[in-house]
């Protein structure tokens, strides 16, 4: 076995999850014995490994009584290389969401999808059902290679976004665990494999040549401590910031040649959105550009990079622990000297690339088969059956009867694929008659808005998010109509925390939960999420959200280019400057004095009972249907 590069290692006192992960047996302990007892939920040091597999130990923070157990229960979710995911997998899901979880599914922004709700007892069925439905979810959490992205577009003919799929299953495959645990816990010792991996990823991990392998049977890769933190890589291609490259640990760019065939890779390496609020040391950084490598190389080039974080990455301090903080730490120039010290040699010249552009690929569109696929937005990836909108049922009955495999987007949404042109009528109304509003229906501000899951589930959210972005939007859209912006857009995402899971460091516009109620706004981001957005206001009360807006937006509309295109709202704020957004708002008069106010509306108590019931119904706060309800009976009668 080759000498590993790491020999200017200094030493370090362990933080308690690298002591954890150190002696868990390869991630089976004390997960296998806490799963046999008879309790509702795993001990803290259980729910650390316990990640590794795939689950979260979350509560529920609605039904909370002092003095009594938390509502515990579990968050699964899938490990889904580019977003694929086979018609019998879904349809898996879908069973398992109503037979153990909250009969939702959600779509993630890493392309995968998770299940909530789910019980202890029933958390061994749940996820052995999916690994014997050719799902996994080994490695969707925990610190490791998460799920690998690519352009979830299933062209056919255009090699470059193939070659992009194709590459995320093998480094996919190159990057997962290979401890037995997770058959062994969840399956009883039973593997169950849904596709062999091609040869050479095979080859590739069992090759040490520079001293990229750890001497351990079981982990190569990873040895017993795993990495630092998680680890995020992407694929793309020239052009397409579907994936929103610039936040990945590791994204590669495919560069084919004229005729479609792989010639090699950009590199771009070093991104990461998570932060702590008061930490000034925790930051959002963007990726850089790092080279560029043979098609030939690039298992070895990834396991030279991973190498680096594993070997070199914070493993005292976890919230300086991501890849971002190494880089920013060494300088680009370090940390590529050290790559290639696990590499073997040099890395080529970055290849020039046109600039990159967001994609949604929503709507009916050609896959260049003859067949077509589908975009189907879906509000914050929330599948699931709410009065006249049932869009669980409609999927459900859409791919039980046409046996479509589908592709999940990085912003939240559904690709049905593999449609063939006969069946496009019978689907489009299926989705019509179950309430799916089509995509000419639906605001462009919802559209391009994320939100994460964040209350009642989610136990690092401190505010609301997905309960609170549809009335924010509403919201937002009635300023935006009142100051003349009515036919326009941005990109709006909010999370309930800090750690960016819907990606709000990259938006126009971003809510950033620090108090309850109470956002940190961010700005200046782009349409193509290609340049990091800044803290604006540091804390935003939701209740202010008009009157902290309207002169923004009326600055933006009286003083944005309009050649040689309209300048987008990000690209405006980023152009002018803080200062000048301040002092104009400083100076603003408001187009009504009654803006900003506060009123109250008297409701009896019977109403009061009823916006209660919706509003657990939908799964939002009584405030957010209560605005919802007035909006829409305000538009009905304007």
């Amino acid at each position: 076995m080759a000498p590993s590069p790491a020999t200017d290692l200094k030493p370090y006192k362990p933080s308690k999850v690298e002591t954890l992960k150190e002696r868990s047996n390869h991630l089976r302990e004390p997960v296998a014995r806490e799963l046999l007892q008879d309790t509702t939920h795993f001990s803290e040091d259980g729910i650390q490994i316990l990640k590794f597999h795939g689950s979260y130990q979350q509560d529920n923070r609605d039904n909370r009584v002092k003095g009594q157990e938390k509502d515990y229960s579990f968050m699964l979710r899938t490990r889904s290389p580019a977003g694929y995911i086979p018609p019998q997998l879904y349809l898996t899901l879908d069973r398992l969401a109503d037979e153990y979880g909250n009969s939702t599914i959600r779509a993630t922004t890493r392309q995968g999808f998770q299940l909530h709700g789910i019980l202890k007892r029933n958390l061994k069925a749940t996820i052995a059902a999916i690994v014997k439905n050719m799902g996994s979810t080994l490695g969707a959490c925990g610190d490791v290679n998460r799920n690998v992205m690519a352009p979830p577009a299933p062209f056919t003919n255009r090699p470059e976004y193939q070659l992009a799929y194709d590459y995320a299953h093998r480094i996919a495959d190159l990057l997962t665990p290979q401890t037995g645990a997770y058959y062994e816990i969840w399956l009883d010792g039973e593997k169950v494999i849904s596709a062999e991996e091609a040869p050479e990823v095979k080859a590739a991990r069992q090759r040490n040549g520079n001293g990229t392998l750890i001497h351990d049977d079981e982990e190569p890769i990873y040895g017993t401590q795993y990495m630092p933190r998680k680890f995020k890589v992407a694929m793309t291609v020239p052009g397409d910031n579907s994936i929103d490259l610039f936040s990945q640990d590791l994204t590669l760019v495919v560069i084919a040649d004229d005729r479609g065939k792989l010639k090699g890779f950009n590199i771009y390496a070093g991104g990461g959105l998570g932060r702590t609020h008061n930490k000034e040391e925790t930051f959002a950084r963007a990726a850089d550009p790092i080279g560029y490598v043979d098609g030939a190389d690039v298992y070895d080039l990834v396991k030279a990079i991973v190498a680096t974080q594993r070997d070199y990455g914070d493993r005292q301090t976890r919230r300086h622990a991501r890849l971002k903080y190494l880089i920013h730490d060494w300088g680009v120039a370090k940390f590529k000297a050290k790559v290639e010290e696990y590499f073997g040699k040099p890395l080529q010249p970055f290849r020039e690339l046109p600039p990159f552009q967001y994609e949604d690929f929503l709507g009916w569109q050609e896959q260049g088969d003859g067949r077509y696929f589908y975009g189907l937005s879906i509000a914050n990836g929330r599948i699931w059956d709410r009065q006249e909108f049932r869009l669980k049922t409609a999927l459900q009955k859409i791919i039980a009867h046409y046996n479509l495999p589908m592709r999940v987007t990085p912003h939240q949404n559904v690709i049905l694929c593999d449609i063939e042109p006969q069946d496009r009528g019978a689907i489009q109304a299926l989705l019509d008659d179950h309430g799916i509003p089509r995509l000419e229906a639906i605001d462009p501000l919802q559209r391009y808005a994320m939100a994460c899951p964040a209350l009642p589930t989610c136990g690092l959210a401190i505010t609301e998010s997905e309960r609170a972005i549809p009335s924010v939007l509403a919201r937002i859209r009635t300023v935006m109509d009142r100051v003349g912006l009515k036919q326009e857009h941005f990109v709006i995402r909010m999370t309930g925390c800090p750690n960016g899971c819907a990606r709000p460091y990259l938006a126009e516009l971003g809510f950033v939960g620090i108090t309850p109620e109470t956002y940190q706004l961010w700005l200046a981001g782009c349409p193509n999420q290609t340049r990091l957005a800044e803290t604006f206001i540091e804390k935003l009360p939701i209740a202010e959200l008009e009157a902290t807006l309207e002169p923004l937006l009326v600055f933006y509309q009286k003083s944005r280019l309009t050649q040689p295109g309209l300048e987008s709202f990000g690209d405006f704020c980023h152009r002018v400057g803080f200062a000048a957004l301040r002092e104009f708002i400083s100076t603003y008069q408001p187009l009504s004095q009654a803006k900003g106010r506060r009123y109250r509306v008297d409701v009896r108590d019977d109403q009061y009972q009823h916006l209660k019931d919706l509003a657990h119904q939908e799964n939002k706060s009584i405030a957010a249907i209560t605005r919802e309800a007035i909006a829409a009976y305000l538009r009905h009668h304007a």
